[in-house]
């Protein structure tokens, strides 16, 4: 299957962004920790050009904690500054506000030297679709969100969020890109929930799922669905398993590949089956999880 979907409201959103950049003092990009380089947007770091950057790893507590370490090292080492959280729970986000500060460093001192006092930072917040930008900010923010006016050169009816005297954030579009890169990285937004279920076959999905658990998680799925899994059981073989696990049959006791599939996916997506990663980062770029020693009790090294 290959994956690729770009919408075409997503090229009117990333034209957007690019006219609102030059308002910007940060860029505050969210990824899903399960998969941190295939859910950044390559777009982002020609975006964010000469702007401030703090990487957020959310859904940090459905990832891998040992991969957590390397990824979060893994980017710190190029220059961004980064931060583990879990927007849903709030973990993490109270450290935010000095890290904004810290990145915004330069800033601030020139505003000083120019006599501008209390001038809030001005930060974009972007994502691609489902890595939960709006659950960040509704949580960031909580109950004492208010919206400012609107800012010169803003078009019109977009309106910033002032989370306090010292930040405004504005909020954007969840956008992809035209065309994915490589196969595992569509593989992997999909998994993650980023492109549309409707589009996808999801026994194929679950099938390259199951690929990256038979080689590094393979205890999480024999405790999840209650069932030995042989060595040399084939994909087809774990789904049978699944069928049997949680009586997933058609008519006839014959088992329903289909809807063992979705199961299997549902489970991953809630973090049912465990913390799992499915990318690390190796030489400069991600490798897939599932490659040869890279998976199987993730050591708690940091990359480079």
């Amino acid at each position: 299957m290959n994956y690729q979907w770009y919408p075409g409201h997503m090229t009117k959103a990333k034209r957007m962004m690019q006219e609102n950049i030059k308002l910007i003092d940060l860029v505050i990009e969210l990824v899903d920790a399960r998969i941190p380089m295939s859910s950044r947007n390559p777009d982002i770091d020609e975006l964010g050009r000469n702007k401030s950057r703090l990487l957020l790893l959310n859904k940090s507590d459905l990832a891998d904690e040992a991969a957590n370490k390397r990824w979060t090292a893994y980017f710190k080492a190029r220059g961004l500054h980064v931060l583990e959280i879990n927007a849903k729970s709030g973990q993490g986000l109270r450290a935010i506000q000095g890290i904004v500060r810290e990145a915004c460093r330069e800033k601030i001192e020139r505003d000083r030297k120019r006599g501008i006092l209390n001038r809030p930072i001005r930060a974009i917040v972007v994502g691609i679709p489902n890595v939960g930008k709006s659950t960040f900010i509704n949580s960031f923010a909580g109950k004492a969100c208010t919206k400012t006016g609107n800012k010169p050169g803003v078009t019109k009816g977009k309106q910033w969020i002032r989370l306090n005297r010292e930040l405004e954030l504005l909020d954007t579009p969840g956008i992809l890109w035209p065309k994915f890169e490589s196969r595992e990285v569509g593989r992997n937004l999909a998994l993650i929930g980023s492109i549309n279920d409707e589009i996808l076959q999801m026994t194929e999905l679950a099938g390259d799922l199951l690929g990256i658990l038979l080689a590094g998680y393979r205890p999480m799925l024999a405790e999840r669905y209650r069932t030995d899994i042989p060595e040399d059981a084939s994909v087809t073989d774990v789904l049978a398993h699944i069928c049997e696990a949680r009586k997933c049959y058609r008519k006839g006791q014959e088992p329903d590949y289909e809807k063992a599939s979705q199961l299997l996916i549902d489970d991953f997506r809630s973090g049912r089956l465990g913390r799992i990663t499915l990318e690390l980062p190796q030489d400069g770029k991600a490798q897939d999880a599932s490659s040869p020693g890279e998976t199987k009790g993730i050591e708690e090294t940091e990359h480079e």
